[in-house]
């Protein structure tokens, strides 16, 4: 038996998720879409106006009397996002629909202390209100931040970040908290990428499927039964620090010869650099085995021959039905791509193999950062209602918990 004020804010919720994936709505329609009779519905829509969550639009649907549209409000529904990454970060707003308008997006060189981080960020997250910070709370609902390296989720802290040390044992979404005033909520890259192509990109409706990322470190998101593994403490996923060459090079988290050193966009850069004689970024490593300046078949053969065996683990340990693989060199060239699944197919137990779709991710960080603090909201206003259909979750994981 659910509490009637339980029962309310889940209608609540559910009228709010509606207008997000279908845009603005009638009352009516959200009675038929919803299945809640018109009264329970008016009622949900009186409580988000208030609440400033939505608002009429001016529009109307039908004929004779039109019900008014209902949309997401344009100045209180919206929410802030970070991606702090080695060399680059991005920051930007979004609406609760989970759309990013490019001329909001902010990019700046990662700084090199903690402090300079936590500046810049709040610099740049402070532009979208003319600099007055403390205005923040009057137009954004909170701040969704994606942080590599290993978030404790019951510390609230990274642990340890082998690619970015200043974030090193910090509690970046508490300091941001209480710097803006607002809700913040930070996610492991690799799980914000796996929540993020959930809400919107290939994995939309999947309960069940794997993200692997293969881009500046090498992580590992799991949906599975319609929920992420996160593991004792949120650091679940972290195969790239399986150690694959005894003697090989010194890792970000000390050890030597993970799978991070030699299955990744940064491993790729890091060989073609030496094979170039000079210092160059991604874009620029792509482009020198596409216009052949330096024969580079070997970095690219032990690169994908690793790659497939994070790919092959994966298939492997957790019998996906989907893998996704996120990375650019695997997204520069459908022949990369190839290459790396058909040799995962000779690594991998061939009915796990067989019974597995590997596609290239259509989302990114930074729908994982605004994924995440969007799915924060919503779970801070009531649980989902798969929580009491049959087969759903058995608890409720309180606010921040992924």
């Amino acid at each position: 038996m659910v509490a009637p004020e339980l029962l309310s804010k889940i209608n609540e919720r559910r009228v709010l998720e509606f207008i997000q994936a279908s845009g603005p709505s009638s009352r009516a329609a959200m009675v038929r879409a919803c299945g809640m009779s018109a009264p329970t519905v008016s009622k949900a829509v009186a409580s988000l106006v208030r609440r400033g969550f939505l608002e009429e639009s001016g529009l109307s649907e039908g004929f004779g009397r039109p019900g008014k549209l209902l949309q997401l409000s344009e100045q209180t529904a919206n929410v802030l996002w970070v991606v702090v990454d080695a060399g680059m970060c991005w920051a930007g707003s979004a609406r609760l629909d989970g759309e990013v308008s490019e001329e909001n997006v902010r990019s700046f060189s990662t700084p090199e202390t903690y402090a300079e981080l936590l500046s810049a960020i709040e610099q740049h997250l402070s532009d979208f209100v003319g600099g007055e910070v403390s205005t923040l709370g009057s137009r954004f609902r909170g701040v969704g931040v994606s942080v590599p390296g290993l978030l404790n989720s019951r510390l609230d802290r990274t642990v340890i970040s082998p690619n970015l040390h200043l974030l090193d044992d910090q509690s970046l979404a508490s300091e941001l908290s209480r710097r803006l005033g607002l809700r913040c909520v930070a996610l492991q890259e690799s799980h914000a990428l796996c929540v993020g192509e959930r809400m919107y990109g290939a994995a939309r409706g999947m309960d069940d499927f794997a993200m692997l990322d293969v881009s500046t470190g090498l992580g590992l998101g799991i949906f599975s039964g319609g929920r992420l593994l996160t593991g004792n403490s949120g650091m679940a996923g972290e195969i790239g620090h399986i150690t694959v060459e005894r003697a090989g090079i010194r890792c970000g988290c000390g050890n030597r010869g993970c799978l991070e050193t030699v299955a990744t966009d940064s491993a790729f850069v890091r060989e073609m650099s030496h094979l170039l004689g000079k210092s160059v970024g991604i874009n620029e490593a792509i482009h020198a085995i596409r216009s052949g300046r330096v024969d580079s078949a070997a970095v690219v053969e032990r690169t994908v021959d690793y790659m497939a065996i994070a790919v092959a683990a994966v298939i492997n340990v957790f019998n996906p039905s989907t893998l996704f693989l996120h990375g650019k060199l695997l997204a520069s060239d459908q022949a990369i791509f190839d290459r790396v699944l058909a040799e995962a197919g000779r690594r991998t137990l061939k009915p796990s193999f067989a019974d597995c779709r590997i596609l290239q991710s259509q989302g990114n960080k930074r729908l994982g950062a605004v994924a995440g603090i969007i799915g924060n909201l919503a779970d801070e206003m009531a649980p989902s209602m798969a929580w009491f259909e049959p087969g759903g979750a058995k608890t409720i994981s309180a606010p921040g918990g992924e």
